[in-house]
């Protein structure tokens, strides 16, 4: 939690991130992931003031608990003074015991946030799924809160103005805006109508540019005149590397060529040709085809289908 404290900005853990939302689908499978296609009702997580605290809390954390298809788990929530926003008791349950901090007695209408983030690493550790490291751990549990349909509270919760700021969660404003149109453009969401901050909406729109761009990257069709035209150079220097190998037949393990690009890689043997590697736009798992012009490519981990031009 940050608070009264300098916001970062940017895409520092963009890469953790990315690698977050190819491990939730591979631990989900696409099917998995789709169950969540409706995100968390904000009348089902609004906190008034005149709302009884522990009530209200527990109504909250309840909601949460729903959204992320958590049976069985019971949230008992209390609040005292600590450093972070909160805490949870990870056991194996059926319940489970979350702290937050002491300032959200007076803050209620952050609570939602708070607990979408401790109700997750509940999720994961359902799950099994963890990072090695705090730091990218919580980069994990802040990509999943939001790609599951709560993390747009922890973006909401993100104020700032020339004398204060606030900030709950381990991801960037621009990186919870990047989760979250993800999100939006997997299941054609538009949750900017539900953001009260509006530095929450020019973060998410920032994020989103991000995003949108996942899918102009060459080799997809949808990529750009400048893209396109390094790709092409790229792709005329992979297949001269390749003929000038000299080399009657596949090439040995370990000696293929590989050219890394922004987003693509190529390798390849006389005996197979070229094939150009990419990351999926959806999930980020990489794909690998033939180079030989317009291909159809189907991602194997989230099934989507793409347009490609190799």
């Amino acid at each position: 939690m940050a608070e009264g404290s300098k916001v970062v900005h940017g895409y520092p853990h963009l890469d953790t991130a990315r690698a977050a939302i190819t491990a939730l689908h591979t631990r989900l499978s696409s099917d998995g992931v789709r169950a969540y296609a409706s995100s968390v009702a904000p009348a089902d997580v609004a906190f008034a003031d005149q709302d009884d605290l522990h009530l209200g809390t527990q109504r909250v954390a309840h909601a949460l608990v729903r959204q992320l298809r958590l049976p069985e788990a019971r949230m008992i929530v209390s609040f005292r003074e600590m450093r972070h926003a909160a805490s949870v008791e990870l056991t194996a349950g059926p319940e489970y015991f979350i702290e937050l901090n002491d300032r959200f007695r007076r803050h209620r209408r952050d609570i939602g946030a708070a607990l979408a983030h401790e109700i997750t690493h509940v999720l994961l550790h359902r799950l099994g799924l963890a990072f090695p490291g705090t730091r990218d751990n919580e980069v994990l549990t802040d990509t999943v809160t939001t790609y599951l349909g709560a993390g747009w509270l922890l973006l909401d919760a993100y104020r700032e103005d020339a004398v204060s700021s606030q900030k709950l969660g381990y991801l960037t404003p621009e990186e919870f805006g990047y989760v979250l149109a993800k999100r939006a453009l997997l299941f054609d969401e538009d949750p900017s109508v539900w953001f009260t901050s509006p530095q929450a909406y020019t973060a998410y729109t920032k994020g989103r540019a991000q995003a949108l761009g996942d899918g102009r990257q060459p080799p997809l069709a949808a990529a750009g005149w400048n893209g396109r035209r390094r790709y092409a150079k790229d792709r005329r220097d992979a297949q001269q590397r390749l003929a000038a190998s000299g080399q009657p037949g596949p090439w040995p393990p370990g000696s293929t060529y590989a050219l890394e690009g922004p987003a693509y890689a190529f390798e390849g043997s006389p005996g197979d040709g070229l094939r150009v590697s990419f990351p999926c736009p959806v999930c980020r798992q990489r794909i690998r085809v033939p180079v030989r012009g317009r291909v159809r490519a189907r991602c194997a981990l989230c099934r989507t289908v793409l347009e490609c031009d190799t």
